[in-house]
């Protein structure tokens, strides 16, 4: 998910009226009353692949989806701008960069099937020269990863698309969106109790005053959405799934408990344990796509010289709320 907080940014500078309508099931979110707004769909699938349980939720229509592309776009560029001052955009002719694209282009194929849309977004893939160990996909497609993530965890082709396919499957579901429109509808709760009452001025309110899509966090569930589509994605796309354990094995025993990767996404026991639960569905797809039998699949290697066990994680107790940690 993006981390990297930028203070001069604005977001979501527009001005939006939104349908009475939307405002009632807002406040009603808020009262916890049954209305549309929190109305949750099931979302198709692919038919092979990981079966995970996909959930659309109404409240994301809140912002609407043009709104946060824009967003993004602004921030991603502000962000470059950035990194460009401080000589720490890699160049095209970058080794890294190029491994990063040539990874992205074998993955960006197997979006459509979990988000129609990504075949039409202006996808960036970018490299960051920094110690921070950090990755992220914006909504439309604009990713960045920092050389910190690469370097301290030695990763491996398919450990980097493991990462890679997490962030992008936050975009692909929407997660930014439904984030930012449960930021809005805390910040309106009281505003749109008064216009319930009749009081105020229905339909003026600043859409994303107090949500910028660097600073969101995701939940234990969206989380969990990210790991196994993003593993489902680079399974598709000839990258070894196997990987998912191992990149997340790293994170927890690597990395320390202040690092800005770990404190959004924790690692554990409990998280390596869900992967390892979908594995039998996402190996049929790597052997496809390296166009062999199962029972002809090479044994994973991984790159965990005096690396111990992953950590224990409890996890968060609400699923559906922000991670805390």
């Amino acid at each position: 998910m993006p981390l990297i907080a930028s203070e001069e940014s604005p977001a979501f500078p527009h001005r939006y009226r939104l349908p009475a309508a939307w405002l009632v099931c807002a406040a009603a979110a808020c009262l916890g009353l049954p209305a549309m707004a929190q109305e949750v769909a099931l979302v198709a699938a692919p038919d092979d692949g990981v079966r995970v349980e996909r959930r659309y939720s109404k409240v994301r229509e809140i912002v609407p989806m043009e709104v946060i592309d824009q967003q993004a776009a602004r921030e991603y560029e502000q962000l470059k701008q950035e990194a460009i001052a401080k000589h720490a955009l890699a160049g095209d002719d970058n080794p890294q960069v190029q491994r990063l694209r040539e990874i992205g282009i074998r993955l960006l194929p197997e979006t459509v099937l979990w988000n129609p849309r990504a075949g039409r977004w202006a996808w960036e893939i970018n490299l960051i020269g920094s110690k921070q160990v950090n990755a992220f996909c914006m909504p439309g497609g604009k990713m960045a990863i920092y050389t910190g993530l690469l370097d301290q965890l030695k990763l491996t082709d398919d450990e980097v698309a493991m990462v890679m396919g997490h962030e992008i499957a936050h975009a692909l579901e929407e997660h930014a969106r439904q984030r930012a429109a449960q930021s809005e509808i805390s910040n309106l709760g009281a505003n749109v109790v008064s216009q319930l009452t009749g009081f105020g001025n229905l339909g003026n309110t600043d859409i994303g005053n107090n949500a910028r899509l660097v600073t969101l966090r995701f939940s234990r569930l969206e989380e969990t959405e990210a790991d196994l589509i993003g593993m489902d994605i680079a399974a598709r796309a000839g990258y070894d799934p196997r990987a998912a354990i191992t990149l997340w094995q790293k994170m927890g025993t690597v990395l320390q408990a202040g690092d800005e990767f770990t404190s959004t996404h924790p690692s554990g026991r409990s998280r390596i344990a869900v992967l390892e639960a979908h594995m039998a569905e996402v190996m049929p797809l790597y052997a496809k796509a390296m166009s062999m039998p199962m029972e002809k699949l090479a044994p994973y290697k991984p790159n965990m010289a005096n690396l111990g066990g992953a950590p224990v994680d409890a996890g968060d107790e609400d699923r559906q709320r922000p991670l805390k940690k």
